[in-house]
Order: C-alpha cells, then sequence, then structure tokens
C-alpha cells in the first residue's frame, strides 16, 4: 500500500543496479551530472537550485509523501548515476514516472533496467495500477525507453507545456496486468 510507504522509501534492487533514498555519500556523485544542461534538453527546464548544488538536498527536510524520489546506484561503480520519481499520484491509482541519468550512463540499458524494476515493484507493492509519462515528441531515447518497458503510447498533444517549455508531446501508459 502507498500509505506504508509515506515515510520510509523502499530499497529496490536489480541485476546491476540499486535504487533508493538519498544518502549523504551521494553528494560527489550528483555534482558529476546534475548541473550538465545537455539531460535538461527535453526535461521541460534547466537545472534548478538542488541539481547545481545537490548538497542542498541534505538540508531539506522530505515531507511524509505518497510520492517517490530514489537515486540510481550503479552496483559495479557505487556511484549513483541518476534518480527515478513516481509522482503526480491520483487516488492512489495512477501515477507519472521520469527518469534521470548521467549521460555517461546512457545507451546501456540502464534506464530500461531501472523502469522496469520501478514499475514491477509498484505493481507489486502497491495499489497503483497504470504509469504513465509524458515526453516531448522529439526525445527519440526516452520514446525507445518506454516502449522497451512496455508502456503503449495513448494520447498525442500538439503544443502541450512541459514545465515551462512548449512543445509537441507524447503520453504514454502502462497497465498493471
Amino acid at each position: 500500500m502507498l500509505k506504508d510507504y509515506i515515510n520510509n522509501k523502499p530499497t529496490i534492487e536489480s541485476e546491476r543496479l540499486v535504487i533508493r533514498p538519498l544518502k549523504d555519500k551521494d553528494v560527489e556523485d550528483l555534482r558529476e551530472w546534475t548541473s550538465d544542461k545537455s539531460i535538461y534538453k527535453y526535461w521541460g527546464k534547466n537545472p534548478g537550485k538542488t541539481d547545481l548544488k545537490p548538497e542542498l538536498l541534505l538540508d531539506k527536510k522530505e515531507k511524509p509523501s505518497k510520492s517517490f524520489h530514489l537515486y540510481i546506484e550503479y552496483k559495479e561503480n557505487k556511484k549513483v548515476i541518476g534518480d527515478i520519481y513516481i509522482y503526480l499520484i491520483e487516488k492512489d491509482k495512477k501515477a507519472k514516472v521520469a527518469i534521470r541519468l548521467n549521460k555517461n550512463y546512457h545507451n546501456n540499458g540502464i534506464g530500461t533496467e531501472t523502469v522496469k524494476s520501478m514499475i514491477k515493484w509498484c505493481f507489486e507493492n502497491t495499489e497503483l495500477e497504470v504509469i504513465w509519462s509524458d515526453v516531448d515528441q522529439n526525445n527519440i531515447s526516452s520514446i525507445k525507453l518506454l516502449e522497451k518497458c512496455g508502456f503503449n503510447r495513448t494520447k498525442e498533444i500538439e503544443n502541450g507545456k512541459m514545465v515551462s517549455t512548449i512543445c509537441d508531446i507524447y503520453i504514454y501508459e502502462l497497465k498493471k496486468q
């Protein structure tokens, strides 16, 4: 149940990854990639204050929430190389997924492994029935990632808004089997 994770976020392990809450030691890893503007090309915004200064995340007291913001640790080198969000939860049945990865780890299946692991965990441990995502129609890498994870394109939006950017958007959904 989502309510079981309001204060205690899970740790999810896959073959190459540990998806988990932030630890103090992660700040150095985050400094390597969160300020890189290239990973925000399709994110809808530029790096924010905590992306530019990740140490601020340690000062920020996390509010109890049914949403998840977890960090992706690569087992091979024990570095945090990305993060994943499950948020915008509607009636405990539907939620949005978003992922960011250090560009040095793109194109090797880590994004797919992360999303598949997170969604499997959500469907097995919470009452979520639908996970969705929106993606800029020009973001071919994210479109391929969503499709590899079993998402189906359900809608096209012309001149949609992604945070502060106007672009054409696809909506993808994955329903619990």
